[in-house]
């Protein structure tokens, strides 16, 4: 494991202490983990029967029980028809999704990207191409030169009256407590070309946003859950701007709500950041993506923070491990298939780091479960 930056190690001493310290175990703290999921990106109608198939059979036998599912705009929204994608799902086949999960045990979430990740590449998603006054950065960048992904403006006063529907219909329908809203990777904020956000403190529109969106389904009694990136200080921690931010909205981690759910997502290390969020009062579920070995790391480290921290408020906070796939969902149900039965390579495989994760979430649960209880210090 590479020398962690100064602010990180100070951090792991702190949440989980000096290795040769006896540690109190609270069996229902540390014992299984409430949150054992599963990304997945949208994948085309026509590969639904796959996907159902393999959360009946395979997700259950890994032990899976909370499925993060991608859909943006791949829904036929009545609220937004014009706002609806290609191969977009109808509401009798997410009912076939959320039936699926419901017979394997596996509370199934939505995903819907706000704020960022409004295009990729040379494509603008339906938000902005059907409501192109929304966009930070309206009329700059042609064809998406020279950005990453566009944002919409969280200070346009008509967005949100959008972003709420599309955001209870599809709670609704998934039938679901709890709505992933992404926002990772926001690299257009408070932008100086935006008439309404030019000179604005970063952090606090950031939060201003998430407050907006929680509170919003703090009323449909959903709650919000989002990727942690945008939490975290880049330059403090050297975990630079893609794991952390380096456009001033870190501090926004002290002005929105505890009752948020961080994904705290790390994908080539496994930096000790679930204990920060955890301090800071949030509940937080650590991501893997494609490096079996970050993912091994990962489990040991929310066993061995909620081990640590079994008789105070923060063991209950570290929830648990999420593995995120970003390729096609039909193709990675093969792959996960093919790395239980046969030897593929360690590295780069999001297949394989799946496997590899609940191999050790099962293993470390078994452990965990053996060590006797001890009375709080």
């Amino acid at each position: 494991m590479k020398t962690l930056p100064g602010f990180l190690s100070l951090l792991l001493l702190m949440t989980v202490g000096r290795a040769d310290t006896p540690v109190a175990v609270s069996k229902p703290v540390s014992a299984e983990l409430p949150v054992r999921a599963l990304m997945l990106l949208t994948l085309p109608p026509s590969s639904l029967e796959k996907i159902l198939d393999f959360v009946r059979h395979d997700l259950p036998r890994e032990g899976v029980n909370h499925l993060i599912f991608q859909i943006d705009y791949a829904y036929e929204y009545k609220t937004h028809p014009e706002l609806v994608a290609k191969n977009a799902y109808t509401r009798a086949q997410i009912k076939s999704l959320v039936a699926a999960c419901r017979e394997a045990h596996i509370k199934l979430i939505p995903l819907v990207n706000c704020l960022g990740h409004q295009s990729w590449a040379k494509t603008n998603n339906q938000l902005l191409t059907v409501y192109p006054q929304f966009d930070e950065t309206a009329g700059l960048y042609p064809d998406n030169e020279g950005l990453y992904c566009r944002s919409y403006c969280p200070n346009h006063p008509d967005v949100h009256r959008v972003i709420f529907d599309l955001l209870g219909e599809i709670a609704e329908v998934f039938e679901s407590d709890a709505v992933h809203v992404g926002m990772n990777e926001v690299f257009l904020i408070g932008e100086d070309t935006c008439p309404r956000c030019h000179g604005k403190d970063k952090a606090e529109l950031f939060a201003q946003e998430v407050r907006t969106l929680r509170d919003f389904l703090a009323t449909k009694k959903v709650r919000l859950w989002m990727w942690g990136d945008r939490f975290i200080d880049g330059n403090v921690t050297g975990l630079g701007k893609w794991e952390g931010s380096e456009n001033q909205t870190s501090r926004a981690i002290d002005l929105v709500p505890k009752d948020i759910v961080i994904c705290d997502w790390h994908y080539d290390s496994a930096p000790p950041t679930p204990g920060y969020f955890a301090v800071k009062g949030f509940d937080v579920v650590i991501c893997s993506y494609n490096k079996p070995r970050v993912a091994v790391e990962e489990a040991e480290q929310i066993f061995n923070l909620r081990r640590a921290n079994a008789n105070n408020a923060m063991g209950p906070r570290l929830l648990g491990v999420m593995s995120t796939n970003w390729g096609k969902s039909a193709e990675f149900a093969d792959a996960v298939r093919q790395a239980k039965s046969s030897s593929i390579p360690e590295e780069k495989s999001s297949a394989l780091n799946f496997v590899r994760l609940f191999e050790s979430v099962r293993q470390l649960t078994a452990q965990a479960e053996s060590l006797p209880a001890t009375p709080a210090r």
